[in-house]
């Protein structure tokens, strides 16, 4: 019996031993495979994301001594950031655009550093497919600049500012996507908000605000200014960006807004480009151009006469640059 009992006892050990072994090793398999599975996640959302960016700083310098042809010494720098950042997953996509750029130029008869150039733009789009290349789309899309503007040379007379102005676009429409390298954006559901955040610019109705409005005889306030124009209409916008040859990538954004309800034929546009030519890694030189045209902006010309124009901005730029 006693022996009997001692077999049992050692069986029953040796078995617990081997179950425990067995467990042990079961519950090993379970975490690699879950580590496994967070290690496959976190890969598949990389592959949803594409991201990529330009950032670029630039300078010139012009010295002039007893120049027979007449000029001015000077000196510049500019500096662009333009970033991208896409998420694809079934039939949806996310696009997130940034583009900055600021920059100042001092001649030899200026004491202070002028602006020449500043910019702030911001777009996020979000697509589900509706079928072939095609997607119901939601965008929204923000602009603005950095610093105050002025009237130069009055460098006294202030013409813009920060959030002065600033322009807001959102729009649901449609949006065809035949490749990777271009997009256009249809939307006739549309609401544009003009805001000059700056008393003395809203005051006097810059960039199509409410001015204010006084009675001549009294100097009563009879209307009073605003500093928000709210306008709906149908919007429409082109995206094409590609690297046209080796080294060499150009972009450009076509923007169009007609108003329903004020003068639709006179179309809001925005048209700008941005080509960046690569040397090597660390040297590329960049050309941005943009071209506006608002009917809502007044500018004076050389003749004194005040009315919308056509306005056209050109910046070269070659110095430090990184892709990525």
């Amino acid at each position: 019996m006693k022996f009997r009992a001692i077999i049992i006892i050692v069986w029953a050990t040796l078995a617990f031993s081997v179950k425990a072994q067995e467990t042990k090793k079961d519950a090993e398999t379970l975490l690699t495979e879950t580590d496994k599975l967070k290690d496959a996640h976190a890969d598949t959302s990389k592959i949803h994301w594409k991201k990529g960016g330009i950032i670029n700083i630039s300078g010139q310098q012009i010295s002039l001594t007893n120049w027979a042809a007449g000029g001015q010494s000077a000196i510049s720098a500019s500096g662009l950031l333009s970033l991208f950042a896409t998420y694809t997953k079934g039939k949806s996509v996310w696009s997130n655009n940034l583009d900055m750029a600021y920059g100042v130029i001092k001649q030899a008869s200026n004491r202070k550093w002028w602006k020449n150039d500043d910019r702030i733009q911001f777009t996020s789009k979000y697509g589900y497919k509706a079928f072939d290349h095609t997607y119901y789309t939601a965008l929204l899309d923000f602009k603005s600049q950095f610093a105050a503007g002025y009237n130069y040379p009055n460098d006294s007379v202030r013409i813009s500012n920060f959030l002065a102005p600033a322009y807001v676009v959102a729009a649901l429409g449609l949006d065809y996507r035949p490749n990777k390298t271009v997009s256009f954006f249809l939307a006739p559901l549309t609401g544009r908000f003009t805001l000059v955040n700056d008393d003395t610019l809203a005051k006097y109705g810059a960039f199509g605000v409410q001015k204010e409005v006084r009675d001549v005889t009294t100097g009563q306030v009879t209307t009073p200014y605003s500093k928000l124009r709210e306008q709906f209409g149908g919007y429409f916008k082109m995206v094409y960006r590609k690297e046209i040859m080796e080294n060499i990538t150009f972009g450009t954004t076509l923007e169009l807004f007609s108003d329903y309800f004020k003068n639709p034929q006179n179309l809001y546009v925005n048209w700008t480009t941005l080509t960046n030519l690569k040397v090597n890694k660390f040297i590329s030189a960049t050309l941005s151009t943009q071209l506006i045209y608002d009917e809502a902006v007044m500018i004076k010309d050389r003749d004194g006469k005040i009315g919308p124009r056509m306005q056209f901005k050109q910046v070269l730029g070659l110095g430090l640059s990184y892709k990525f």
